[in-house]
């Protein structure tokens, strides 16, 4: 299983979250078969809602849907509080690199747009909240969001290293908060020491690339962790759960999906999962 660390400067000022997602990512390319492009993209967005996600309480469900207008199309995420993820991307053969260094391209082919996230605590009122995408990398587009729509100034960082054959080979971010209280001095240190950090992806490549976060994160101050937390790609999807779906559709037309197609085929989007229905499901589900 991959893990979240949550961690907190000992002076109370700063909080960080690092996060190795590798396993998460690397299922999600599994079950949707994403070219480099399109496997990047969708694991930044699956771990942006991973953070999303670890920052509520209860039994809450948290939506990310990053909207652009070019070749990705809408990527959409769903996450839950007990550390579980699934998501899709609408395009997943996007594989477009630079031809000198062959550096995975995410930014120009998300294309203008917006962050959303839903948060649904149960209570039949999610709160939503959207703001644009200021680059397309997503992580710069999700640190943007924690700062305008939750008011939290925060620094973050999420990548995918792909390896020769474009597998992922290692995923992971943080993010960085100030807390009230933070004096002006310690702001402009974390400030300056943020700027000065490796890229994320030389940090991903370290032996243990969680504590290599954690000590860039923080350098000479003092830090705690909080908590290690188990986090995975799973999709909660179930016959069941498409038989209710198949039965809103209504006498009519399960009749003429009987009749016509002598059954049904239905894939889940978020995991790729396919669930069969003969001409005698649907008529008993008619019945019913």
């Amino acid at each position: 299983m991959d893990k979240l660390i949550k961690s907190i400067a000992t002076s109370g000022s700063f909080r960080a979250y690092v996060l190795d997602s590798t396993e998460t990512v690397r299922t999600a390319q599994e079950k949707h078969q994403t070219l480099s492009s399109s496997t990047v993209a969708l694991g930044r967005t699956l771990i942006a809602n991973q953070i999303l996600a670890a920052n509520q309480k209860g039994d809450s469900k948290i939506t990310v849907k990053v909207i652009g207008d070019s070749s990705f199309g809408h990527i959409i995420s769903v996450a839950d509080t007990k550390g579980h993820v699934k998501g899709y991307i609408q395009n997943t053969g996007v594989d477009i690199k630079k031809t000198a260094t062959g550096e995975v391209l995410v930014g120009p082919f998300m294309g203008n747009g917006h962050f959303v996230s839903i948060i649904d605590y149960g209570t039949g009122n999610p709160y939503t909240s959207t703001t644009p995408l200021i680059s397309g990398e997503i992580g710069e587009d999700f640190a943007y969001y924690l700062t305008e729509s939750e008011q939290t100034p925060s620094a973050v960082g999420l990548n995918v290293l792909l390896d020769e054959n474009d597998k992922v080979k290692v995923a992971g971010g943080f993010m960085l908060q100030v807390l009230p209280g933070a004096s002006e001095e310690e702001i402009t240190r974390y400030e300056k020491r943020i700027q000065e950090m490796p890229a994320i992806s030389t940090l991903l490549e370290s032996d243990n690339h969680t504590q290599a976060l954690l000590e860039a994160i923080y350098g000479d101050d003092d830090y705690k962790v909080l908590s290690e937390e188990e986090i995975g790609f799973a999709c909660d999807c179930s016959r069941e759960r498409f038989e209710g779906a198949l039965i809103t559709l209504g006498k009519a037309e399960l009749e003429a999906m009987a009749k016509e197609d002598h059954g049904a085929e239905i894939t889940c989007q978020f995991c790729g999962n396919h669930y069969n229905f003969t001409e005698t499901d649907l008529e008993d589900l008619i019945n019913d």
